[in-house]
């Protein structure tokens, strides 16, 4: 399951520098699969099944408060024992996004898949 960011987030930047994925962003930055991970060109993302261009700058998913990109997200699997966003987060805002469930193990192959391994 990935971790989304709730609107009770205070900009505070404590999450950024922690994310092994570079997952998370602040608001209103674009983003990239390609963004410190070893993706580039055409890829197909494991989540989804759709193929992209792992370099395109996307859209911003908020204007407002930092956000995760559910798709770079793998909950620090293979990295930490638990996801250092929310270890650090002080108003406790980094929280389990019911919308993107997945195993271990989908989580552990979208690491491999996001750092080339």
């Amino acid at each position: 399951m990935a971790i989304i960011i709730t609107d009770e987030c205070i900009n505070c930047d404590a999450c950024i520098s922690e994310c092994p994925n570079n997952a998370i962003y602040e608001p209103g930055e674009e983003w990239s699969y390609s963004d410190e991970t070893a993706l580039s060109g055409s890829v197909t993302v494991p989540t989804t099944g759709n193929e992209v261009d792992a370099d395109e700058e996307n859209d911003p998913i908020s204007d407002e408060f930092y956000y995760i990109v559910p798709d770079k997200c793998t909950e620090c699997k293979g990295f930490h024992d638990e996801p250092q966003c929310a270890s650090v987060c002080p108003v406790d805002c980094c929280v389990p996004d019911e919308d993107h469930v997945e195993t271990e193990d989908q989580l552990l192959a979208k690491k491999a898949w996001l750092h080339g391994e």
